[in-house]
């Protein structure tokens, strides 16, 4: 009996080990929260859920399997992802994030451009004048347009005014779609324009574009106090603007311009799993090749930043992955598995010595029935009646079937249960030997009565 609780809780054991690492390894589910569902964001976070789709990709299995949460934009990203309506979230890196945000991957590097269509210059004399606006210091008393409709947009600009010591209410903020930049170039609406976005946007190359007119070159505004904002504001960086990164025919811009840059990020709660976390990770970064085959805009994907001091800090998965110091299965939870095994051999035995505590009585019973076996051996060999070998015949029936439901309960074992058998074997031999000798033993003479004639 002992052994076979032993192979039952060995299969136990392997049941769970292997119950846990299917677990561990199941395709997991994770929400990404981003929008607006027009923009270059939603359709890169299209790409790479179709990527990571197993059928999709002509794969077996994926770890991990995206569902989108479509929002207007990424505050409302932020939003999804603080309110547990997403595990992911796609937003810009110096909105007001979530508290318990951390990244998993940049999803690209923006840059700021400020420029001036050429009618923001006066037409050129015999001596040319100095235009109007020569420096961002000089946008006081004049519009400016911001493309794009995000407010973080504006928030943007206006920390740069700030640097520059403008005062907020000299400069008149308006906001243009990117469907409305030709028309406002047109129709004068703006002295300037602020746009946000990577170096390649087509929304920004294009706005750009728009201001090119009658021969003439859009006038690109340095912000050469970008150093002093990324040691005030830690979220952003310093940054260039290569020549020609906007256009060609003239370049746009003809020359290097500094400027500062931010990035957007996948970010993830904080109680999001590790496990989860590095096997989002890896398998992006994994598929790399055949997200950008799918979407050329995923190759501004970059692992996090997993310095100490990072603006947002990395998620330890990330970090993980990143680092090169991923946990396997065995890696995790090989203490807990050990601890496990030890734990359940320890309940075995005090199972097993419980069960004998509670079984005490039932094997002294069947040792006082061995007994009582052993001197009716004794007493066969001296019965002087069939009836008395008959009795004890019963008898020893009633022991043998005590000391069976004792072995089938475990209360005797298989060496106990043997010197049994050899205790009702060799009584039944007496007993045989003794009814052949009462069989053939003569019969006891009468005693004879004396008569009267005698007496």
């Amino acid at each position: 009996m002992t052994v076979l609780s032993l192979i039952a809780a060995a299969i136990a054991i392997i049941a769970a080990i292997a119950a846990a690492t299917y677990y561990y390894n199941r395709p997991v589910t994770v929400r990404i929260a981003v929008g607006p569902p027009n923009s270059d964001d939603f359709k890169v976070v299209q790409s790479i859920a179709r990527v990571f789709d197993p059928q999709a990709a002509g794969r077996d299995r994926s770890s991990i399997k995206l569902r989108i949460v479509p929002t207007e934009g990424s505050v409302q990203s932020a939003v999804a992802l603080d309110t547990g309506q997403a595990d992911l979230a796609v937003i810009r890196g110096d909105q007001q994030l979530p508290k318990d945000a951390q990244t998993v991957a940049t999803m690209r590097k923006n840059v700021v451009a400020l420029w001036l269509p050429p009618a923001a210059r006066p037409r050129a004399t015999k001596r040319a004048a100095e235009p109007k606006i020569g420096k961002i210091e000089d946008l006081a008393g004049h519009k400016v347009g911001v493309i794009g409709r995000s407010q973080s947009n504006v928030n943007l600009l206006r920390l740069i005014l700030q640097q520059y010591g403008v005062p907020e209410e000299r400069v008149e903020i308006v906001q243009f779609a990117p469907s409305e930049v030709n028309e406002a170039i047109r129709g004068n609406k703006a002295d300037a324009f602020f746009a946000v976005g990577p170096v390649n946007s087509q929304i920004t190359t294009d706005a750009i574009g728009a201001t090119v007119r009658d021969g003439g070159a859009p006038t690109f505004l340095p912000i050469d106090l970008a150093d002093s904002i990324e040691s005030r504001y830690p979220i952003y960086d310093a940054a260039e603007i290569s020549p020609g990164a906007f256009g060609s025919a003239p370049a746009r811009p003809e020359e290097t311009i500094k400027t500062i840059s931010f990035g957007h990020h996948i970010v993830a709660r904080k109680s999001l799993s590790e496990s989860t976390v590095t096997a989002f990770t890896r398998q992006l970064f994994s598929m790399r090749q055949a997200l950008i085959a799918a979407n050329p805009s995923a190759a501004k994907i970059e692992v996090p930043d997993t310095d100490k001091d990072a603006a947002i800090p990395v998620h330890p998965g990330a970090e993980a992955y990143v680092d090169g110091e991923e946990r396997t299965f065995m890696d995790r939870y090989s203490d807990l598995i050990w601890w496990t095994i030890l734990g359940m051999s320890l309940l075995g035995s005090a199972g097993a010595w419980a069960a004998s505590y509670l079984k005490k009585d039932e094997r002294t019973n069947n040792t006082s029935l061995r007994e009582r076996l052993l001197v009716m051996l004794s007493q066969a060999r001296k019965a002087s009646s069939h009836e008395e070998l008959d009795e004890m015949q019963a008898e020893a029936d009633e022991i043998l079937r005590d000391t069976l439901d004792c072995y089938e309960s475990g209360a005797i074992e298989a060496g106990t249960l043997t010197a049994f058998q050899i205790a009702l074997e060799q009584f039944h031999n007496a007993v045989a030997d003794r009814r052949l000798f009462l069989a053939t033993e003569p019969a006891p003479l009468a005693p004879v009565r004396p008569t009267r004639a005698a007496v």
